[in-house]
């Protein structure tokens, strides 16, 4: 589908050209929440080239960053668990835990594999019968369903050496959170990926009850000029709304099969988000059904008290609260080698994306 008529055959200057005259005097803070885009703004630049009147802050975009210790630490605690594999995407290695990373746990032998998709996980419970393969599912609601047709596949296999631990979240109540949070926010650039599954309908409430802008953008350079344009526009107009940047990809109605895959297998329930805290409704359990693939009710392991790590402000940076250069640690003590926080570990983490592309 093409653009907004009004955005078609824009170059990247005259887009910038176009935000300055929309830009009044006033401050407008504008929040990315998915981590392709804070990697994207911070790689080609997009913030240098705005108005000082607007501001962009990063938000709970990256699905690692806001993976609670908690979760880490029992996910280190399976890996040390004899017959234990642990079958995990890469991004989640050198997440630290309290006192561990699942990194560190390889390297003191504990059998930890990095898998591309959870079909390689599946591979491995079906050419290791007598180990217990245990996927940690990290992410919203793009991954997600991937998950959810992994343990459909494992019972129409008969696999039952194959375990789920779902630290998995849903991207709106995380949103209403950071809507009623210390941090005013005019407008979100709302991420691309997981509308693509969910839809755009969720984001009329926060138009409704908040009074916030959305605008779902793309994540080339164009897409998310395009989509700041668009966002400053209704805040200068004080007219917030819904709209579709990335209409190429996006429909209203979203991915309805992924959407039923997901509500298959998973059911809603509380989860701990880094520094936003514990969000009713935001994480997804494996439904009882399916509690023959759930990790979390059929291999209980002891984990070991919680420990945050001393001055780390990832939770503020995921906030918005604070930019990364302005936590203690940033390019001292936590370096992408040396990660003290998640928001330095992946590549979607506003701190990593700032220490290679914004300092």
């Amino acid at each position: 589908m093409k653009p907004p008529p009004f955005l078609e055959n824009e170059t990247g200057g005259d887009l910038v050209r176009a935000i300055r005259r929309a830009a009044g005097e006033g401050r407008t803070t504008l929040m990315e929440v998915c981590g392709t885009h804070t990697m994207a703004i911070a790689r080609f630049g997009i913030r240098e080239l705005l108005p000082d009147s607007v501001r962009l802050v990063s938000g709970p975009g990256c699905p690692v960053c806001v993976t609670s210790n908690a979760f880490v630490d029992r996910v280190v605690s399976l890996a040390r668990v004899p017959g234990v594999v642990i079958a995990t995407f890469g991004d989640l290695m050198r997440v630290p835990g309290s006192s561990s990373s699942l990194e560190r746990e390889r390297a003191s032998g504990r059998d930890v594999r990095v898998v591309f998709s959870t079909l390689d996980a599946l591979k491995l419970a079906g050419e290791n019968p007598d180990r217990k393969i245990v996927f940690p599912g990290v992410g919203f609601e793009t991954t997600a369903p991937t998950v959810a047709v992994s343990v459909l596949e494992a019972r129409g296999r008969g696999l039952k050496n194959y375990f789920v631990l779902s630290g998995h979240k849903v991207m709106p109540p995380a949103m209403e959170a950071l809507s009623r949070g210390d941090v005013r926010v005019d407008g979100y650039l709302c991420p691309g990926h997981v509308s693509a599954v969910t839809g755009t309908r969720f984001y009329e409430k926060l138009v409704k009850e908040f009074g916030i802008g959305c605008v779902v953008s793309g994540f080339e350079p164009l897409d998310i000029l395009q989509s700041i344009f668009m966002l400053v526009r209704q805040a200068e107009r004080k007219l917030p709304k819904v709209e579709v940047q990335y209409s190429r990809v996006v429909k209203p109605e979203g991915n309805t099969r992924a959407q039923a895959t997901l509500g298959e297998v998973f059911e809603p329930s509380d989860a701990e988000w880094r520094g936003l805290g514990m969000i009713p409704g935001s994480g997804l359990d494996i439904r009882p059904a399916f509690a023959q693939w759930d990790a979390g009710k059929r291999l209980p392991v002891e984990v070991e008290p919680l420990r945050e790590p001393d001055e780390c402000r990832c939770g503020d940076v995921l906030q918005g609260k604070i930019g990364p250069a302005e936590c203690p640690l940033f390019a001292k003590a936590c370096t992408p080698e040396e990660p003290v926080g998640a928001c330095m570990v992946s590549s979607e983490g506003a701190c990593a994306a700032h220490f290679r592309f914004g300092r």
